[in-house]
């Protein structure tokens, strides 16, 4: 198995600037998905990959083999595109079977009336049924083989669209939105036949995503790209719990994070409420702006007591397993997003006061450059003892 390495990929259109110099490594066998928002370049950088587009600079090493002067048909690289990119005029079988037609028989032998008569034309013919075939059983779409597309359902398409990039065992996988034409529910299913397909293949697998749940629930890494750059690149948990900026807190979650803007006080902590938060390893002169973050699901909820921040819920949405609160803090006019369970939101209802309790080990502070600065709360009360002491 083989590494995948790509150094200071940049490309530009008409002048605008789509990759800013991404780098990545994908280990032999490794799963990254790649997530942002539409045009930050996610696809144009596996287009480069596969040899569609060209790079205005940078390398991509496959092993200790350059591929960027390598033409797209000799890098073997396999690509599953959105629109699955099947032949409307061949069946299942057939569009299986192209890339092993194109590689493994010669242009003589692909014709169809003079090719049957060439030499070994007809072995490596049964040789390609085969292994179209066994792909197919693997896929459990060995019934649709005699079908065209226009006969098949979008997540028969989508196996089919698999099988003829897998059957030619390819070095690397790229796979460009591959579920976003399916429903829900098929395509919950479908993530796990692709995990499943990937770890079999035992190759390097990029996956481009615009969807989150897709990317943190399938992949072994997540790179956040935002605007044609790399932010940041770590596992889903990593990605999730420790963002490297504010883009990436940003992007990443379901509901959004929540940001506050803030400031460092006169000694050179943070007030958010009740809480106070003090930065460590960052030297941030007093006054300096900040932003504070905290994710809905670290938001506690009560209809009494005097802890936390008032507020008046404006509106409860119920999602089965969760509830997701938009409450308005008296103080500030500021919405904030809560994620409770079902037993933690009953009774609760649209216009009613509460007051919001926030984990003070779960706040994210960001620098004015969108940095995230390493913080830790500060114990209120030895605060007071070490002043009157």
């Amino acid at each position: 198995m083989t590494a995948l390495s790509l150094r200071g990929i940049e490309k530009s259109f008409s002048g605008n600037p789509i990759l800013k110099g991404v780098s990545l490594d994908a280990g032999p066998g490794e799963f990254i998905a790649l997530v942002g928002p539409s045009g930050c370049g996610k696809s144009t950088l596996l287009r480069i990959l596969a040899g569609l587009e060209s790079a205005d600079a940078g390398e991509i090493m496959l092993g200790d083999r350059d591929l960027s002067p390598v033409p797209a048909a000799d890098r073997n690289i396999a690509m599953v595109f959105q629109s699955y990119a099947l032949y409307p005029h061949l069946t299942a079988a057939q569009n299986i079977a192209v890339p092993l037609v194109m590689r493994k028989l010669t242009r003589a032998q692909r014709l169809p009336l003079i090719g049957p008569l060439m030499p070994g034309q007809r072995k490596a013919v049964a040789a390609i049924k085969r292994d179209v075939r066994e792909m197919a059983v693997s896929l459990k779409i060995d019934h649709l083989l005699d079908r065209k597309p226009g006969q098949m359902s979008g997540g028969q398409r989508q196996r089919v669209a698999l099988g003829r990039a897998m059957v030619r065992r390819p070095s690397v996988f790229l796979m460009d939105e591959p579920l976003s034409n399916l429903d829900a529910n098929l395509r919950v299913h479908a993530r796990g036949e692709i995990v499943e397909l990937h770890r079999r293949a035992g190759v390097p697998t990029l996956y481009v995503t615009h969807d989150q749940a897709e990317a943190l629930s399938m992949a072994d890494r997540v790179a956040v790209m935002i605007g044609g750059s790399l932010l940041q690149l770590a596992s889903p948990q990593v990605i999730y719990d420790d963002p490297a900026n504010i883009e990436v807190a940003r992007f990443i979650g379901q509901p959004r994070i929540n940001l506050f803007p803030s400031q460092i006080g006169a000694d050179g902590t943070i007030a958010f409420g009740d809480i106070r938060v003090g930065l460590h390893r960052e030297t941030v002169a007093a006054g300096a702006p900040v932003t504070i973050g905290i994710r809905p699901e670290f938001i506690r909820v009560s209809r009494s007591g005097q802890q936390g921040l008032p507020a008046r819920i404006d509106r409860i949405e119920f999602l089965g397993s969760e509830i997701i609160l938009y409450c308005r803090l008296d103080a500030i006019g500021e919405t904030v997003v809560a994620k409770l369970s079902p037993t933690e939101g009953a009774g609760l209802a649209a216009g009613m006061p509460v007051r919001l309790e926030f984990s003070a080990d779960r706040l994210f502070v960001f620098a004015e450059n969108g940095r995230r600065l390493p913080s830790t709360p500060v114990d209120t009360a030895t605060m007071r003892e070490t002043a009157h002491g």
